[in-house]
């Protein structure tokens, strides 16, 4: 691996493309720092603390493991990259639906250049909207110094330095698909998640407890070691979601010409056993989000039966039963929502025909199509349960253990999906652009000796 690393600074494009790619990352990493003016950043930070686990501190949390920001300390890239992520869900959805922009994507590259047009002014309206209420919700609680509050000169500013910021980010992104290495969009991403791994070390260091007890959440030798080990384990596990596969094998038809016959080789069609990758989590996470701040504020304000809100807002709390089973079945539920959106096998199956290749003892068309769905329908039921087991371990350990949330996140969750996955396309990306220059990858070569394949 080291050798291929080295390999990587050999080829002077894929240096190039790699330096970029880290230059702009080293780009958001500065601006993330850079505050909003007339916010009191002290004052917003002990507002998050103060909220005890609440669904204020969950939406938060949930917001920057996924989106590049942080509502936290209210930054120029505050918003992340969340209303751009949104605004292209948001077109994924509609091409489905809508024939006019269905018909638009299959007419090529100018198709969905128009698409990703139509999604840059989407993105600026849900920014705007965004920016607005979060603008909103810092005056209404006093996190905003009293010289500015209620301002016009403020609400300008801040609403303008949000937006800028995430077309910032949506700008670097676009360009690190063009002229760097990787998916820019994930790639952000990426970075604000890999970026709190450093606080999340140093806060079990700092709750560390070497007389081995733990006591008022102290963190001792055992509970390090289960850490170690489960966030070992969960990697692999998300590895392996990650690249799962079903193979289908797929049979080209012979045809003759003149005197040769041509086709008939055999090859497999993938279908992923994790198609949805993090969306159904996320889909999950923000659609709880919303009892739980709701039953929280009608618990609040003592409204009877007062019994029963309480009930409620214990019940959906993140770690407590009911909402663990309702967080898995909303997993599931988005799960097969997102293959029926994406997958398409009628287009598959028919693409299959076009091409003069079948699934061996299948008729090419509708039974090709009922084949190919019934087993997606069967390989995502398995999908989502890891997915299920994945999203549930961080609120578990931080309940059972006692130990901060901040550190269980990195033991599953959308954010270590989201890593691997990002690491895992990034590196096959380097490895492809190594292979294609016959420059060893990754996972070596036969001789060992990080050479150009093929000289002496």
């Amino acid at each position: 691996m080291f050798r291929a690393f080295i390999n990587v600074f050999k080829i002077p494009d894929l240096r190039n493309k790699v330096l970029f790619t880290v230059l702009m990352l080293a780009v958001y990493r500065v601006g993330f720092y850079v505050p909003l003016p007339g916010i009191d950043q002290s004052q917003l930070a002990r507002h998050f603390q103060q909220s005890g686990g609440g669904a204020t501190e969950q939406a938060a949390e949930l917001f920057a493991m996924f989106t590049g920001g942080d509502l936290g300390q209210s930054t120029l890239f505050g918003l992340g990259i969340m209303p751009y992520i949104s605004a292209s869900i948001i077109f994924q959805i509609l091409v489905t639906v809508l024939p006019a922009l269905e018909k638009l994507q299959k007419e090529g590259d100018s198709g969905r250049r128009k698409i990703m047009e139509y999604t840059r002014y989407a993105t600026v309206g849900l920014c705007f909207i965004q920016a607005v209420f979060w603008i909103g919700y810092l005056n209404r609680n006093g996190l905003v110094y009293s010289d500015y509050a209620n301002g016009y000169s403020f609400i300008v500013m801040g609403i303008a330095g949000l937006m800028v910021g995430t077309l910032l980010l949506m700008w670097i992104g676009e360009q690190i698909d063009e002229y760097g290495v990787g998916n820019g969009i994930s790639l952000i991403i990426m970075a604000g998640i890999v970026a709190r791994l450093p606080n999340a070390i140093i806060e079990v260091a700092q709750g560390f407890n070497p007389q081995g007890k733990s006591l008022g959440g102290d963190i001792d030798a055992p509970k390090i070691l289960f850490l170690v080990v489960s966030f070992v384990a969960v990697v692999a596990s998300a590895i392996l979601i990650t690249q799962a596969q079903r193979r289908i094998p797929i049979q080209q038809a012979k045809q003759t010409r003149g005197r040769r016959v041509v086709g008939g080789a055999r090859h497999y069609l993938p279908l992923k056993v994790n198609h949805g990758g993090v969306m159904p989590i996320i889909f999950a996470s923000s659609f709880l989000l919303l009892p739980g701040w709701l039953f929280g504020m009608v618990a609040d304000a003592r409204i009877w039966p007062m019994s029963l809100w309480d009930f409620l807002n214990e019940a959906f709390r993140p770690g407590s039963y009911i909402y663990t089973v309702f967080y898995v079945g909303m997993v599931y539920v988005f799960a097969y929502f997102w293959v029926s959106v994406q997958f398409q096998p009628k287009e598959l199956a028919n693409n299959l025909r076009d091409m003069g290749s079948f699934i061996p003892g299948l008729r090419p068309g509708k039974r090709t199509a009922d084949y190919l769905e019934s087993v997606m329908e069967r390989i995502t039921y398995v999908g989502a349960g890891f997915l299920s087991l994945i999203a549930i371990i961080p609120s578990i350990v931080a309940i059972q253990m006692q130990i901060p949330f901040r550190v269980s996140a990195f033991l599953g969750g959308t954010g270590l999906l989201i890593v691997v996955s990002v690491a895992l396309d990034l590196i096959q990306r380097v490895e492809a652009n190594l292979i294609m220059r016959n420059y060893e990858g990754f996972l070596g070569g036969e001789s060992g000796s990080g050479r150009i394949k093929g000289r002496q």
